[in-house]
């Protein structure tokens, strides 16, 4: 069987997204299928980024098609690489289907679905999409114009088109796939197959046990970590008035790995208001995830409450595979804060509530024991719901009954 799958990442790039998409792929072309990704020439991290054209990278042939380069810090232009991606992975997904083919269509850039629809369609394909997220809601609930009116109604109907004529749509989050069939998409349509990560990459380390406290300055302390995307979905505010509170207690640091959006803004807010707990460091390759993950006592994680059922975070994941407690920063009656609040590893405080914030973090840090045992049933729910073997056979399943 051939399977396209076509998003604007792929390995050797860090984001998370890219390392998923990478395991899935690699995984179907161990299994004997022709697999090929229609991505950028880029880097996450690194729009001037000038990777191979074409490479075959463990048996996936790997197709990086021109783009332009203004990156994601302006919208105007990020709008003008997803037109050029659009345009010229079309072409590419167009040549390389057949009546045989199995596209994998991701939500980068958003909307890819809808060309991924229509070639599939004239070439008697089948598609599959794979909804990292819900565009344009998430767009419009994050304030970005011209998504209302007559124009937003014209997206949502190719949209909607688009994930209804697809052979499946899989959702990483229950609310996502009732949010999918809200648009009028087939039950069996919907499957739920949530991201995932490596469980035998990513182990748990005995707290302070990390080499990587010692080379970023962390020894001795109790270390609250942030890994992965600082995007415009998440909330930083609570966080750094929390540390604000917590300034004096010279034995809290706060450790931020990985980059995005907000990263900058963070950056520029600790020295404005004189933090000297803060620690940043990069995106770190998989073969330091565990020790960069272990660095930290507990974890953040955070999501604006309007995009519920839109988006869910998925460094959460990473976070249980290093049997780590979790703080969430969002709506408490939202999916993962009930979830973590069921399966006891982690604790939700409300967005712009930093008092409740840093109560909490004091008292964990005091608390040794229940960090433990929270970081213990987190590794134990990972080992049996996130790893990635079994989202990975999830997966085998879900292209098989769509082919």
């Amino acid at each position: 069987m051939k399977v396209i799958f076509l998003n604007r990442y792929f390995y050797p790039d860090l984001s998370a997204t890219s390392k998923m998409l990478t395991d899935l792929a690699v995984h179907l072309a161990k299994r004997g299928h022709e697999v090929h990704v229609i991505c950028s020439r880029q880097l996450y991290e690194s729009p001037v980024a000038n990777l191979a054209i074409d490479e075959q990278v463990r048996g996936v042939q790997v197709h990086r098609i021109w783009t332009s380069r203004f990156g994601r810090t302006n919208l105007p232009g990020r709008t003008v690489d997803y037109l050029s991606y659009y345009l010229l992975a079309t072409i590419r997904l167009y040549l390389l289907t057949d009546s045989h083919t199995i596209v994998v269509a991701k939500t980068d850039p958003p909307l890819i679905s809808v060309p991924a629809s229509w070639v599939t369609r004239w070439r008697g394909a089948r598609l599959v999409n794979w909804l990292q997220d819900v565009f344009p809601e998430v767009a419009v609930e994050l304030g970005v114009k011209g998504l209302g009116g007559r124009f937003g109604g014209w997206v949502r109907r190719l949209r909607d088109t688009s994930l209804r004529t697809a052979a499946m749509n899989v959702a990483i989050s229950e609310r996502m796939a009732e949010k999918v069939k809200g648009y009028g998409v087939a039950t069996d349509k919907v499957r739920v197959i949530p991201n995932w990560a490596d469980g035998t990459n990513i182990v748990p380390l005995r707290m302070g046990e990390s080499p990587l406290r010692k080379l970023w300055g962390l020894e001795g302390k109790f270390v609250v970590g942030y890994s992965g995307n600082m995007g415009r979905a998440h909330d930083f505010d609570t966080l750094l008035r929390a540390a604000v509170l917590l300034r004096a207690n010279k034995a809290i640091s706060f450790l931020f790995v990985g980059g995005g959006n907000q990263r900058a803004y963070v950056q520029r807010e600790v020295i404005r208001l004189g933090l000297d707990n803060f620690v940043f460091q990069p995106y770190q390759s998989r073969e330091m995830l565990a020790q960069s993950l272990g660095a930290s006592d507990i974890h953040l994680v955070s999501l604006l409450p309007q995009l519920e059922g839109v988006i869910m975070p998925s460094k959460i994941y990473g976070i249980l595979a290093a049997g780590r407690t979790t703080i969430f920063v969002g709506a408490k009656d939202g999916e993962l804060a009930n979830f973590l609040g069921a399966k006891g590893c982690g604790v939700s405080v409300n967005i712009g509530d930093a008092a409740d914030f840093a109560n909490v973090i004091l008292a964990l840090s005091r608390e040794p024991e229940r960090i433990f045992a929270m970081g213990s049933e987190a590794r134990r729910i990972f080992d049996s719901r996130f790893d990635k073997e079994i989202s990975l056979a999830l997966w085998r399943e879900a292209i098989l009954d769509a082919a």
